[in-house]
C-alpha cells in the first residue's frame, strides 16, 4: 500500500465515489478511504472479485466507518429470539431487509456470504423487497458476527424489534420520479428554447441567438443524459457484458444517435440539432416506466399478508375445541391444538402433549426431535404423533409460510414456458428492429440527411418489445387474483401454464372426491361402553384423516390422556388409554377378514381393545356436490382414482368417472407416488387433487399438486395449489380458465405485433419524428397492461368466475 500525490481526481474502484478527502492505492486500485479498501481487501481475500466484474463500482462508500461495538445488544438471548424465523441445535435461520441493496452485484455477493464466514450455511436474496435469508450455524458463529459482517461490506440490515412480525413495508425508491422531475423541467426549457426553429417569423431572432440558444439547449440536455437517461444506458451496457440484447438496446442506441448528432450539429453550427425531441422523448418514456411500474406493483405478485392461505387451526377456550379459526386471525395467547400431521402455523410454547416435531418443510432433515412442555415450537413445525396444545407466543407471517411453500426443496423442474417463449420473441424482436433501423438509415442518409436521423430514431424508438415481456406476468398477475377471489390459491404464476397442459387428473377418494362431514355412520358390533367409547374417542382425537374425525364428532362424552399414540398412513391408528391398547383402522391393519360387509356403497373402520375386535363402523359416502358436472367437464381428459381405502366404492366410483377410468385400491403414500410416476414418465402431464395429508408425496411427484381444504390444516408445502372444498365445483373452470389465458397471451402478444408492423412501416417513412415516437412507445405498453386486464376479467366473465 502505497500513498498518492493528487495529481487528478481518481474514482473509488469500490464505491465509484471521488477520492477527494483521502487516497489510498492497494494493487494499483485506487480507495476513497479505509472502509472501501477493507471490504474490497475481504473480498480479493476470498476470490470473490468477481463482485466488480458484475458492475462497475457496485460497492456502498466505507467512509462511515461501523462502530461494530454498537451491536452488543444482539449477544441478548431476547433479542435474538425475537430475529429468527427459526432455531434448532445446529442452525438458525432469519430474515434481514437490506435497504443498500441496488444491483446485480449485491446479490451476488450477498448469496456468497458463506464463502465470507464459514458460519453461514446459506444466503437467499429476494431482490424486490430487498430482503436476504440467512441460514448460520448459530454455535460456531453468532447473530452478531453475522450482522457486523454485514455491516462491514457495506449491507448493514436495517433491524427494527417492533417489525418482527413480518409485516415491515419496505420503503419505495423514489429515484425514477427525481429523474422524471429533471427530465420534465429540461424538456419544457429546451422545447421553449427550440421555439424559433418552428416559426418562420422568427427567423431573424434564430440568426442573432440562434447559436446561444442551441448551447444553452445543451447545457440544459446534460442532466438528462447523464442523470435521467442512465437507467437505459446502464442497463444495454448490462445486457453486453452479459452477451444479452435485452429490450433497452435499442431505446439507448436512439438516445446516443439523437444526442451525438445533436452536439455535432450545434458546435459546427449546421443545425438546431433534436436535443427538443431528446429530453422528450426520455421525459415521456420515463412516464411510461413510471406508470407501468405502478401497475405492475398493484397486482401483488408476492404474497399479501391477509389475502391467501385459506387454511384454519383448531382454537381451544375454557379447554373446549371451539370452530376452527383463519391463522391469519390468531393472536398471540390463543391456545391451539395440533394433530398428526398437521403444521404449527406460528412459534408457540408447547403446554401439554408429546411432541415429536419434524422440522423437515424448514431444514430438509426429516428425523422427529422430541419437545417437552415449555419449549418454544417454531413456525413450519410438524407434530408426528398424539395431539398437543400450544400457546401462541408471536403473530403468524404469513410471508414465512409463503417462505416454506416456495423453498427449493418442493420446487419441481420446469420445462420452456410461454414466459421463455416472450423472452426468445422478445431477443429476436430486437435483433429486427436494430436491422431496419439500420437499413432506414442506410436508404435515407444520401437523400435526406434530416431525414434519415428522424427515420433511424423513430425506428428505435417506437419498436419498443415492453409488450412481449409485460403480456405473460400481467395477465397471469390478474389470472392469480381470478382464482383467488375464488378460492383457489396458487403458489405462483407459473403454476397457471402449468394447469394450461394437463392431460391427467388424479383424484383421491376419501375427503376428496366424498363429503366427510355428510357421510351416514352406522356401527356394527359388540355395543360399547361409556369408558369404550371414551378410549376410541381419545385416539381419534389426535388424528386429522376425514373419517377419523367423523368418527370422534360422531363418539359423545370426553376424552382422556392417549400414550404411545401413533399413525400409520392410509391404515389406521394406535394409542394406549388408561391401560387399554386401542386400535383403530381398516381390515387389513387390524388383522380382520373383511367377509362381512359387501355393500358397495359402504367404507368401514374397524375398532380392536387389548387386541380384541369389537366392531366396526360403516360409512354410507356422500359425493361432494356437482361431482357428476365436473367430472362430465373433465371427460376429455384421463381421470384416475388412488385410495387407501378398500374397493367397496369400485362400482359406484366406476359409475361416475367413466369406464376408461383407472381406479386403485388400498394404496399406501409410497404407492401412490409411484402411480403418478409411471403416469409421468409415459410422457403425461398430471394434476393430483387430495386433501395433503396422506398424499404429500404424489403431489409432490405430479406436475401440479392441488391440496384440498376443508375445516382442518391440510396446508402442505409439497402442493402447488390450494383448493377451498366449497370451491371444489369449479375444479373444471379453473383448468378450462388456465387454457384461456394462454390463449389471451398469444392474443396479446398479436396486438403488440399489429402495432409495431404499423408503427415501423410509418418510421421507415420518416412520417413520425422520434418525439411522437416517444408518446407512442409507453402508449403502446398501456394498451397491452389494458388489453390483459379486459380481457382476463371478460374471460373471467364469461367462465363464470
Amino acid at each position: 500500500m502505497k500513498a498518492a500525490i493528487k495529481t487528478e481526481v481518481q474514482h473509488c474502484y469500490h464505491c465509484g465515489d471521488e477520492c477527494i478527502d483521502e487516497l489510498i492505492w492497494v494493487h494499483d486500485k485506487a480507495f476513497c478511504c479505509a472502509g472501501c479498501k477493507t471490504v474490497y481487501e475481504l473480498l480479493e481475500e476470498n476470490n470473490l472479485c468477481t463482485y466488480y466484474s458484475l458492475e462497475q463500482n457496485p460497492g456502498i462508500t466505507g467512509k462511515q466507518l461501523v462502530a461494530e461495538t454498537r451491536f452488543a445488544y444482539l449477544d441478548d438471548a431476547g433479542v435474538e429470539a425475537q430475529l429468527i424465523s427459526f432455531r434448532n441445535d445446529s442452525i438458525c435461520k432469519l430474515t434481514f431487509y437490506i435497504p443498500q441493496m441496488h444491483c446485480s452485484s449485491c446479490i451476488w455477493l450477498l448469496e456468497n456470504l458463506f464463502k465470507l464466514n464459514t458460519g453461514i450455511s446459506q444466503s437467499t436474496v429476494n431482490f424486490l423487497r430487498k430482503e436476504v435469508s440467512l441460514t448460520y450455524f448459530h454455535e460456531k458463529t453468532p447473530l452478531r458476527e453475522v450482522v457486523e459482517l454485514l455491516a462491514r461490506i457495506g449491507y448493514e440490515p436495517a433491524i427494527t424489534l417492533a417489525d418482527t412480525d413480518g409485516k415491515k413495508a419496505s420503503k419505495q425508491s423514489r429515484d425514477i420520479i427525481y429523474k422524471l422531475g429533471i427530465a420534465g423541467f429540461c424538456f419544457g426549457n429546451v422545447m421553449l428554447l427550440a421555439f424559433p426553429d418552428y416559426l418562420a417569423v422568427t427567423e431573424n431572432l434564430q440568426r442573432r441567438f440562434g447559436s446561444f440558444f442551441g448551447y444553452l439547449s445543451m447545457l440544459l440536455s446534460l442532466p438528462v443524459f447523464f442523470y435521467s437517461a442512465r437507467g437505459f444506458f446502464t442497463s444495454a451496457i448490462e445486457g453486453v457484458k452479459q452477451r444479452l440484447i435485452n429490450i433497452d438496446m435499442p431505446i439507448a442506441t436512439g438516445l446516443l444517435a439523437l444526442f451525438s448528432v445533436s452536439l455535432y450539429q450545434i458546435i459546427t453550427g449546421t443545425g438546431p440539432g433534436y436535443l427538443d425531441s431528446f429530453t422528450g422523448l426520455v421525459f415521456f418514456m420515463l412516464i411510461g416506466k413510471y406508470f407501468q411500474q405502478k401497475t405492475y406493483d398493484t397486482l401483488s405478485f408476492d404474497r399479501d399478508y391477509t389475502s391467501y392461505f385459506p387454511v384454519s387451526i383448531t382454537v381451544l377456550k375454557d379447554n373446549r375445541e371451539e370452530a376452527s379459526v383463519a391463522v391469519r386471525n390468531l393472536k398471540v395467547g390463543d391456545r391451539i391444538r395440533i394433530r398428526n400431521q398437521e403444521l404449527v402455523p406460528a412459534d408457540a410454547i408447547l403446554m401439554q402433549g408429546s411432541a415429536m416435531i419434524d422440522y423437515s418443510f424448514v431444514t430438509g432433515e426429516s428425523e422427529p426431535i422430541e419437545k417437552v412442555v415449555g419449549e418454544v415450537i417454531y413456525a413450519g413445525a410438524r407434530q408426528v404423533g398424539e395431539s398437543i396444545e400450544l400457546e401462541v407466543v408471536k403473530e403468524v407471517s404469513q410471508g414465512y409460510l409463503t417462505q416454506l411453500w416456495n423453498n427449493t426443496v418442493f420446487s419441481k423442474s420446469e420445462e420452456q414456458s410461454v414466459g421463455s417463449y416472450a423472452n426468445i420473441a422478445g431477443k429476436w424482436f430486437i435483433i429486427v428492429t436494430l436491422l431496419v433501423a439500420a437499413g432506414a438509415l442506410a436508404y435515407w442518409v444520401p437523400r435526406d440527411m434530416n431525414m434519415a436521423m428522424k427515420a433511424f430514431t423513430s425506428v428505435l424508438i417506437i419498436a419498443c418489445p415492453c409488450a412481449l415481456s409485460l403480456a405473460t406476468p400481467f395477465v397471469h398477475g390478474h389470472t392469480l387474483r381470478v382464482f383467488g377471489k375464488n378460492k383457489f390459491y396458487l403458489k405462483n404464476t407459473a403454476v397457471v401454464e402449468t394447469l394450461a397442459k394437463i392431460d391427467t387428473i388424479v383424484f383421491d377418494k376419501t375427503g376428496t372426491l366424498t363429503e366427510p362431514s355428510a357421510a351416514e355412520i352406522n356401527y356394527t358390533g359388540k355395543t360399547l361402553i361409556p369408558t369404550q367409547e371414551q378410549s376410541v374417542k381419545s385416539v381419534l382425537r389426535h388424528s386429522t384423516h376425514p373419517l377419523s374425525q367423523r368418527i370422534f364428532q360422531h363418539l359423545p362424552g370426553n376424552t382422556s390422556d392417549v400414550q404411545h399414540f401413533q399413525e400409520v398412513a392410509g391404515k389406521g391408528l394406535v394409542g394406549e388409554v388408561e391401560g387399554q391398547l386401542v386400535r383403530v383402522g381398516s381390515a387389513s391393519y387390524l388383522g380382520v377378514t373383511d367377509d362381512k360387509v359387501k355393500d358397495t356403497l359402504k367404507t368401514t373402520v374397524y375398532v380392536s381393545i387389548d387386541g380384541v375386535v369389537l366392531g366396526y363402523y360403516t360409512f354410507f359416502n356422500v359425493y361432494r356436490s356437482g361431482l357428476k358436472d365436473i367430472l362430465l367437464d373433465l371427460n376429455d381428459k384421463k381421470l384416475a382414482v388412488l385410495s387407501g381405502d378398500n374397493n367397496h366404492e369400485e362400482a359406484r366410483l366406476q359409475e361416475l368417472l367413466g369406464r376408461e377410468a383407472e381406479l386403485n385400491f388400498n394404496q399406501s403414500p409410497v404407492q401412490k407416488l409411484e402411480f403418478i410416476q409411471r403416469l409421468k414418465n409415459d410422457h403425461h402431464q398430471v394434476l393430483m387433487v387430495g386433501d395433503g395429508l396422506n398424499d404429500a408425496g404424489a403431489l409432490r411427484q405430479s406436475d401440479a399438486g392441488i391440496a384440498l381444504t376443508n375445516s382442518i390444516t391440510n396446508f402442505s408445502p409439497s402442493c402447488d395449489a390450494i383448493l377451498d372444498a366449497t370451491a371444489f365445483d369449479k375444479l373444471s373452470k379453473f383448468l378450462s380458465f388456465s387454457k384461456k389465458t394462454m390463449n389471451i397471451i398469444l392474443a396479446t402478444f398479436a396486438v403488440s405485433l399489429i402495432y409495431n408492423v404499423i408503427g415501423l412501416t410509418l418510421a421507415i417513412q420518416g412520417l413520425f419524428s422520434p418525439i411522437v415516437s416517444a408518446i407512442l412507445m409507453p402508449i403502446s405498453s398501456l394498451s397491452v397492461i389494458v388489453f390483459a386486464t379486459l380481457s382476463v376479467k371478460f374471460a373471467a366473465k364469461r367462465a363464470g368466475l
